[in-house]
């Protein structure tokens, strides 16, 4: 194919950066078909929880000295999923005053976060409006609980496929 040894090598170079260059193209195609999620651990971007890790590390043990809380939600279902927290002080006296504000949300997009407000508030369990999910699968139940100057991020992660799947 080649007679002359010395016209292979520009050849071989020529096809290489045409290799890499289509490479990069589908690196590039591939990035903008499938975006990187941003993280919201403790309901908040990475920078920020980055920033501040050790006060939130702080406040967590100072408002576990004080308070206990207690996930009753027996199981993440994909219909009427109900969140429940139960808040007590370490006598174990209900704490009826906090604020507690949740979101459900998927690990793979944002496009389908449930953000959960105003819940009522009994004997110290906090009972969120019963949702329903727009997909089966993985949720992480990020909740933060504020008690007067003390707050506390609490996360968890459920599937609705397999009731038996849950992480704290």
């Amino acid at each position: 194919m080649f007679k002359n040894p010395g016209t292979k090598w520009p050849i071989i170079i020529a096809l290489s950066i045409v290799a890499v260059i289509g490479f990069s193209v589908a690196t590039i195609k591939a990035a903008v078909t499938h975006p990187v999620e941003m993280s919201d651990y403790a309901m908040q971007n990475y920078h920020d929880y980055d920033n501040n890790v050790n006060d939130i590390i702080n406040a967590q043990i100072s408002f576990d000295k004080k308070y206990s809380i207690s996930f009753l939600t027996p199981q993440v279902m994909e219909k009427g999923t109900v969140i429940v927290y139960q808040i007590t002080d370490k006598s174990g006296k209900a704490i009826n005053d906090a604020k507690v504000e949740s979101l459900l949300t998927r690990p793979d997009n944002k496009e389908s976060d449930i953000n959960l407000t105003a819940p009522i508030a009994h004997e110290g369990k906090y009972t969120f409006n019963a949702v329903d999910l727009p997909k089966p699968g993985r949720w992480d139940i990020l909740t933060k609980i504020t008690i007067g100057n003390d707050q506390r991020f609490y996360n968890l992660k459920a599937d609705t496929r397999n009731p038996n799947t849950f992480e704290f």
